[in-house]
């Protein structure tokens, strides 16, 4: 991954830093312990912190801009993976209360056929014709 090309820099200098830029920026330092800070890369392009603040301050505000950008990349992926992990409980409480409520149907179900039955009884017609019908469910496979 190169951020900044080399091509029209004839400063030695210049190509150092730009070179320690795109090294650091694809995670691949030679010298350095990989942070990207502009100390970090003033010791990846072998230079003094000198050349990156006063005189090109143009790299080092591109590095800055540049090394933010993947710092926000990075607290993203980590921020999806905890939403991830979120959803998953979520989902599992979800699944749990779903059981939970199909379970108290069918005692719900039940009684309501039991009293059908026992209305029937008393009211004096037929005990078949008074039978609550349960309707085919579709069941889901639990995780």
């Amino acid at each position: 991954m190169t951020v900044l090309p080399l091509d029209g820099e004839h400063d030695p200098v210049r190509r150092d830093i730009i070179a320690a830029i795109n090294r650091l920026l694809a995670g691949t330092p030679h010298r350095s312990n990989g942070r990207l800070n502009v100390t970090q890369l003033a010791i990846e392009a072998d230079v003094k912190r000198w050349h990156l603040t006063h005189r090109h301050t143009d790299l080092k505000d591109r590095f800055q801009a540049e090394a933010a950008q993947e710092e926000a990349k990075r607290t993203k992926a980590a921020q999806t993976g905890d939403d991830l992990e979120e959803l998953k409980r979520e989902n599992g409480e979800l699944r749990q209360h779903c059981r939970h409520l199909e379970s108290r149907l069918e005692i719900y179900a039940t009684a309501l056929n039991q009293l059908a039955l026992e209305h029937a009884a008393v009211s004096g017609r037929d005990a078949d014709a008074a039978k609550v019908r349960t309707l085919p469910r579709r069941r889901q496979p639990s995780p």
